[in-house]
């Protein structure tokens, strides 16, 4: 095989590599030797196959075999030969003309166009001095959690007083039965429905019509479905709707007590508020390893400045700015964005892939010096993770992965560099500070 760099500009480079025809048909030659004897062919007597027969039939698939092969093992090769170790996958060039590699009448010639690592040595995280936010769960907190605890597990009890009536917040048991054109349609009518009046959950005008309602008694309601109502043969019709009124409930206090945490399945009120407290905490401990995330990351990019792989920044800038347009056409953009130009927008956004680009390098660099790897079994946690989010349907999100091996590379990479943030946060000078909540939980300046 031989090798030549044929361009050499900045980070980019250009490798031919040509593997003589003479090797492909010696390769071609020891397959068919090896696979002749076990040939069974209409007309031969088994394993008397002539290997002539044999490369004139079956010949210009093994080559194409052989050259696939050779075409994977030879890259690689080449990278190693030259010593470069490449940003991204390199692209591809046959130069040869492929029928006549095929038959085994000329050499296998091809070019690698790729972008090489930058050369740059990355800072020890030792030097690093960085300040770790601290806060802990007050008493307040937890008081504050309870209660909005309490308030999504909603109860009701009977409304009570001499003459009860239906109003905002309440919660009703209604028979109904929905009309079009006085006939009764498909849908409309259900017995002992539960409604809080207020929630939207009925169409339009169906929900304030019970405003003022008493048990037992019985109306008809006047309603118009949505012009965009799912169901075609409703939409934009005017109905009418049966209702009886059987219960009216109202909203009970929320008391966060020894009944209450018994409800939602816990032994005592204490061992709740345990665990609403430890949940509070990791709530916190995320919010700070962020913050403590993003100084890291300001000061390697500080730390730091080389030339960047002019295709993984396009690449980086082209999913940013594609979300960014997806924003915009939503109408999304925050207000100081939609005030600018695209032409600013794009230089400010391009700032922001290089600036990704960089300290993904960087973090690369720190993590391949220091042995930092994934294994496969974080990585199949991650999937199996990923997968539990998608409840009633992880075979087939597992089943994805398992088919889609680019898909599970992609997981790879945050695990990567979750580990090398570990990696500086154990070895470079952290200092903890103490601060408040809100200081904590105040939202930084996105990227």
């Amino acid at each position: 095989m031989q090798v030549v760099e044929k361009s050499n500009e900045g980070l980019s480079r250009v490798i031919a590599v040509t593997i003589p025809v003479s090797e492909l048909n010696a390769k071609l030659d020891a397959k068919l030797k090896e696979v002749a004897p076990q040939m069974k062919l209409k007309g031969f007597r088994p394993g008397k196959v002539p290997a002539s027969h044999v490369r004139k039939t079956f010949g210009r698939d093994m080559m194409g075999d052989i050259i696939n092969t050779a075409l994977n093992e030879s890259s690689q090769q080449a990278l190693d030969d030259t010593k470069v170790r490449a940003a991204a996958p390199a692209e591809m060039k046959l130069v040869s003309d492929m029928d006549k590699v095929l038959a085994g009448l000329e050499d296998l010639v091809f070019e690698m166009s790729l972008e090489v690592m930058p050369d740059f040595t990355p800072v020890d995280p030792k030097t690093l001095k960085l300040t770790r936010p601290v806060y802990e769960a007050s008493d307040e907190d937890l008081d504050e959690a309870l209660k909005e605890l309490a308030g999504q597990a909603k109860s009701y009890e009977d409304k009570k007083g001499k003459t009860v009536k239906a109003a905002d917040g309440d919660e009703v048991t209604i028979d109904f039965l929905g009309k079009l054109d006085g006939e009764p349609f498909e849908g409309g009518a259900a017995e002992d429905a539960q409604l809080v009046i207020g929630s939207n959950r009925f169409i339009p005008g169906f929900e304030e019509q019970l405003k003022g309602a008493k048990v037992g008694e019985e109306k008809v309601l006047n309603v118009t479905f949505p012009e965009d109502y799912q169901a075609k043969h409703l939409a934009g019709k005017a109905v009418t709707f049966d209702v009886t009124v059987k219960a009216i409930k109202a909203e009970a206090e929320a008391k966060v007590d020894e009944d209450f945490a018994k409800r939602i399945g816990l032994e005592s009120l204490d061992k709740l508020k345990e665990l609403m407290r430890d949940n509070l905490n990791s709530q916190y401990k995320s919010a700070a390893r962020f913050k403590l995330k993003r100084a890291l990351l300001d000061e390697l990019d500080k730390a730091h400045t080389f030339d960047l792989p002019p295709k993984m920044v396009d690449a980086e800038f082209e999913g940013i700015w594609q979300q960014v347009q997806g924003d915009k056409d939503a109408g999304k953009l925050p207000p100081e964005d939609a005030k600018k130009s695209e032409k600013k927008l794009k230089e400010e956004y391009r700032k922001i892939a290089e600036r990704r680009v960089r300290l993904g390098l960087v973090l690369a660099e720190i993590g391949r010096a220091n042995n930092v790897g994934v294994s496969d079994q974080e990585l199949n946690n991650a999937i199996m993770g990923e997968a539990r989010n998608y409840p009633g349907q992880e075979q087939q999100v597992l089943e994805f992965y398992r088919q889609n091996p680019n898909a599970a590379a992609s997981m790879r990479a945050p695990i990567y560099e979750e580990k090398v943030c570990d990696l500086i946060f154990d070895t470079a000078k952290v200092k903890d500070k103490p601060i408040t909540k809100e200081e904590l939980l105040k939202e930084d300046d996105e990227e």
